[in-house]
């Protein structure tokens, strides 16, 4: 009995020492691995072009088309402080591409569908515009959300989107052939924030805010990929979810001076930033870095001319936008900002597409393809592999209350 209590014993330490030692090679194996140069995956979806390969181009017009009509997932109330001017501007396009004859004579017709929650409702009235009104196309994307929840859809019916005001890049990397987002991606944006942050403070330390909601926790992800890739890193990162309450309470003297911060980030919506940039400039007033959320008409609505030094980046072509804003000021009364440009410049971008390939989905996502790089009011529309705009981005400021170019100190 003793010897078989000490053969046991021995097992248990021999079980032991072998965990012992899986456990301190598998502790090594990261450190090796990163040694190696990462291997080529077998597909990068990224670099390959997206193209239905499918039926459908040779299907003919249906025979008893009588108007060209085109889906619209986005708030369609002229009122909603976010998204009203865009319906408004996307209403101009179809008004100024019905003056001009159309397709062939026949008019366009602009058929709307929203809910405040897209997920739920918002799905089912977006497939009724895809499946029983028979849209040739569908324009949507005011937010990444919605824009996922679209990309989703039109890859079942075969249907192209044009994705006017998301710079949410994720729904581009599906791999569905029939997405066309207009703004370039946010990796171009955080690129040129980066670049500017480190232009005027240097490696001084900086405070990081942003929101929770879905393209504001993208975005965020991006900056912090790109300030990564240059060896910078915020003094400190805080997320907020509505800033209100104790949202706002957290920003204060001492967590401004406890960072040291020769700068703050904001990385939210247009009206989370607004609130938040208030509650900032009652402790600081040095640079304030955001996203293009400043450079939205409810941002500087909401803000006023009261905002202290503001950097942040303009997705579009600043003199094209301007004059588009003078246009729409004179028919609505008011200045549209990028996004409501660069909605309106969806529809005359499809209705050129029309133009080439007839009402044909199939071929009308060909054409959307074929017309790359393509100019509108917001600057020039030139796809990548995966249909994404390569557009550049460059910095802003506002100077009494106007958006103006703002440029780098080694571009002085």
């Amino acid at each position: 009995m003793p010897t078989l209590k000490n053969d046991r014993a021995s097992g248990r330490l021999s079980r032991a020492a072998t965990w012992l030692l899986l456990i301190a090679c598998s502790a090594l194996v990261p450190s090796a691995l990163r040694a190696q140069d990462s291997p080529e995956p077998y597909f990068d979806g990224r670099k390959a072009e997206h193209v239905y390969p499918g039926p459908g181009r040779d299907d003919p017009a249906p025979a008893d088309l009588r108007e060209i009509r085109i889906g619209y997932f986005g708030p369609s109330d002229p009122q909603d402080p976010a998204y009203g001017d865009l319906w408004l501007a996307a209403g101009m396009a179809v008004d100024e591409i019905n003056k001009a004859g159309g397709y062939q004579g026949l008019s366009f017709r602009l058929l709307s569908a929203w809910s405040k929650n897209p997920w739920g409702s918002g799905v089912s009235q977006v497939t009724r515009l895809v499946f029983d009104d028979d849209v040739l196309a569908l324009v949507a994307g005011a937010d990444g959300a919605t824009a996922h929840l679209a990309e989703q859809i039109v890859a079942k019916a075969l249907l192209p989107l044009v994705n006017p005001d998301s710079a949410d890049r994720t729904a581009n990397l599906a791999h569905v052939p029939w997405i066309f987002s207009c703004l370039p991606g946010g990796q171009m944006e955080t690129a040129a924030l980066t670049n500017s942050l480190l232009d005027e403070i240097g490696r001084k330390p900086f405070l990081l805010i942003s929101a929770t909601d879905h393209d504001a926790r993208v975005l965020t992800s991006e900056l912090r990929d790109e300030l990564g890739r240059r060896g910078v890193a915020p003094a400190r990162h805080l997320e907020v979810t509505s800033a209100e309450g104790r949202d706002l309470d957290i920003i204060s003297s001492r967590l401004l001076s406890e960072s040291q911060a020769a700068a703050v980030v904001l990385i939210a919506d247009p009206t989370v930033t607004a609130r938040l940039l208030k509650r900032i400039r009652l402790f600081f007033d040095g640079p304030v870095f955001g996203s293009s959320s400043m450079a939205r008409s409810v941002f500087l609505r909401l803000t006023g001319n009261d905002t202290g030094p503001l950097r942040f980046p303009f997705p579009a072509d600043f003199a094209g936008v301007e004059e588009f804003s003078r246009r729409f000021r004179a028919v609505w009364g008011h200045d549209a900002d990028f996004a409501a440009a660069q909605t309106y410049d969806a529809l005359h971008l499809i209705a050129a597409a029309l133009d080439l390939a007839g009402p044909n989905r199939a071929r009308l996502g060909d054409a959307l393809r074929s017309l790359s790089p393509w100019r509108g009011v917001a600057g020039t529309l030139a796809w990548d592999r995966t249909g994404q705009n390569t557009r550049p981005v460059t910095m802003a400021t506002l100077e009494n209350g106007h958006i103006r170019p703002l440029k780098l100190s080694s571009e002085n």
